[in-house]
Order: structure tokens, then C-alpha cells, then sequence
């Protein structure tokens, strides 16, 4: 029915929105997942599919796209409870007099008795090459969907974090030859990814920038680095870079919704609840005293959620249910 009133409707469907979809249907409740992407899966199966997640429990090393994949295997053994909305943004959410939420898209209008946002850090687009004309370029990378672009090339990876750490290990011995540039001594991966990349046959570059791209047509041959203590300049041939900066991230019209924000993210209490009662947030979205920003902490935060949403939808029912366990005790 185009008005039905689902008992929860999670905003994101990354992996934490996937995984709370699959446990909010453990617990009997229709629910509906609306999302702005074409696909389930969030900004690691759109931009990362094929990179390495480590720290998963259970899984020495798991692809994100192959993660992703068995969250959804996961969730549709409850299709029959489930909707999924995809390719679309949410642009307002009103609360009704009875309690329950409108939520519109830039599409039609849903309902719902309660909402958890794990939406991550909202729209991403890629910080871009500070370089006058990289634009131009088609082989200048801002994620990676396929290994195979990279098979026998001469790549260049700019940052410091995990991603470019890890992709750098990823392509030793795929690549012909790696190379990472950073603007700091120091890399902000992970400690053990950093060991590993010193015995890896990667080329480190630090600290350097990047000062100038040149190529022929629409592909570039050549940087230019720069080494930001020195000044002193050095020129690398080719075939592939990889921009690794993060993301300028925006949560859009939720900063609209009058829901309390704290340094772009969602403020939440004890219970995942955020400042409008009913209204609940996990993963990346929110934030709280002594956050980590881990996949599996959102899991942990969005079962959290789950179950306070259960009792903001049906608080009679879990009040019989917590007076019938008190009286068999």
C-alpha cells in the first residue's frame, strides 16, 4: 500500500542500514531502507568494492564488496518484511500529531512509527588533486572498482590513511611498479598495515606533494612531486595515479531537520536516540562521548537502535513483555 505505515524505516543503506534492516526483521518489524545510491551497500561498495577490509571479526580479510554482499544474503531472509527504496534522497521528515513520521523523498512520501538514520557522513565527493589541469585526465583515480586497470602499469598513489596504504599492499606484485607519496614522514594507517608496507616492493615518498601533472592528450605520464621541507623536486613517469585525500562529506537536508548536530554529526544519548524522540542514529551518522568510527562498533550501535525502536513503536507491548518475564522469576 502507497501509505502503509512501516514500523521502522532506516535512512542509509550502507552496511550498518543492511545489518539493521536483517535484525529489526528478526524482530517481526516491517521495515523499509531508502537510500540515494543505485545499489545497497553504501560508499565502500561504490568506491571499494574490490579493497580489503581487516578488521572485520570472523574474517582475516574480507573484500568490501563480497562483505557487502553476503549483509544483503543476510537481510532478504526476511524479504517478506523488508522494502527497499534505492535512488533517492530524503528531503524532509515531519513528525504527525499521532507520533508517527512523513518522510518525503525527492519522490513520494513514507511513513513510519520510527526512524534510524545510518547514513553515514551523508553525500561524499572525493578531495581532488590540487593540480591545475589534473581535471583533464582520465587516468587520475578517486577510488578503485577494479584491480585489473591496474595489472602491469606504473601507478602513483597520493595519501596517508588506510585506504591508500592499503591499496598501495593490494597492488604490490599486481602493478608493475608502486609508488606512494605523502605529504608527512609519518603514514595514519593502521600500525600493522605500515609494517607491512615497509617490507612491501612500494616506493615511498614523503614528504612530498604534488606539484605539477603533465601527459599527452588525456592521460597523464608524469608528476611532478615536491618535497614540502626541502622544496627539492623530482619527476616520476606514469601510467595510473590513484588520489587517495578522503572525502568532503555533507549531510544535507538533515541539517535541516532540526535534529541537534555536533561536529557534522548526529548527536545521540545512551539508547541511539537523537535529540527528536523517535528518531534514532548508528554507524558514521552519530556521534556520542568515546565514539569509534568502526563498521563494527555501527553494528553494535544500530542493534542498539533497533531495540529502542521497538519500544518508541510499541512501548505497550514492551512493557507486557518485561511485567510477564518479572512475574516468572
Amino acid at each position: 500500500m502507497k501509505n502503509e505505515i512501516y514500523d521502522l524505516t532506516i535512512i542509509g543503506g550502507g552496511p550498518v542500514g543492511i545489518y539493521g534492516a536483517f535484525y529489526a526483521g528478526m524482530h517481526g518489524m516491517r521495515t523499509k531502507i531508502i537510500d540515494a545510491l543505485p545499489e545497497l551497500g553504501g560508499q565502500l561498495a561504490a568506491l571499494y568494492p574490490e579493497k580489503y577490509i581487516y578488521d572485520l571479526p570472523g574474517h582475516p580479510k574480507i573484500k568490501a564488496g563480497e562483505m557487502v554482499e553476503q549483509l544483503k544474503v543476510q537481510m532478504n531472509q526476511f524479504t517478506d518484511r523488508i522494502d527497499v527504496v534505492t535512488n533517492t534522497n530524503v528531503k524532509t521528515v515531519e513528525k504527525l500529531e499521532d507520533g508517527t513520521f512523513k518522510i518525503c523523498t525527492d519522490q513520494e512520501c513514507h511513513y513510519s512509527r520510527s526512524i534510524v538514520i545510518t547514513a553515514g557522513n551523508g553525500a561524499f565527493t572525493p578531495r581532488k588533486l590540487d593540480v591545475g589541469g589534473a581535471e583533464q585526465f582520465t587516468n587520475i583515480h578517486y577510488f578503485v572498482s577494479t584491480m585489473e586497470t591496474f595489472k602491469g602499469k606504473d601507478v602513483v598513489i597520493f595519501g596517508g590513511g588506510d585506504s591508500a596504504v592499503d591499496w598501495a599492499l593490494m597492488l604490490d606484485g599486481v602493478a608493475k611498479s608502486v609508488s606512494i607519496v605523502h605529504r608527512r614522514n609519518e603514514f595514519r594507517a593502521h600500525a600493522s598495515s605500515v609494517e607491512r608496507l615497509k617490507q612491501a616492493n612500494v616506493t615511498c615518498l614523503t614528504p612530498y606533494i604534488a606539484k605539477d601533472v603533465m601527459g599527452q592528450g588525456d592521460r597523464a605520464n608524469q608528476v611532478e612531486l615536491i618535497n614540502v621541507d626541502t622544496e627539492e623536486t623530482k619527476i616520476l613517469s606514469v601510467d595510473e595515479i590513484i588520489v587517495l585525500y578522503g572525502f568532503i562529506s555533507s549531510l544535507g537536508p538533515i541539517k535541516n531537520w532540526d535534529i541537534e548536530l555536533e561536529k557534522n554529526a548526529l548527536r545521540v544519548d545512551i539508547t541511539q536516540q537523537t535529540s527528536v524522540s523517535g528518531i534514532f542514529a548508528a554507524g558514521d551518522a552519530c556521534t556520542f562521548d568515546g565514539k569509534i568510527k568502526m563498521i563494527t562498533t555501527g553494528f553494535g550501535e544500530v542493534v542498539v537502535a533497533i531495540n529502542a525502536a521497538i519500544a518508541y513503536a510499541y512501548p505497550d507491548k514492551v512493557h507486557r513483555h518485561k511485567h510477564s518475564s518479572a512475574m516468572m522469576k
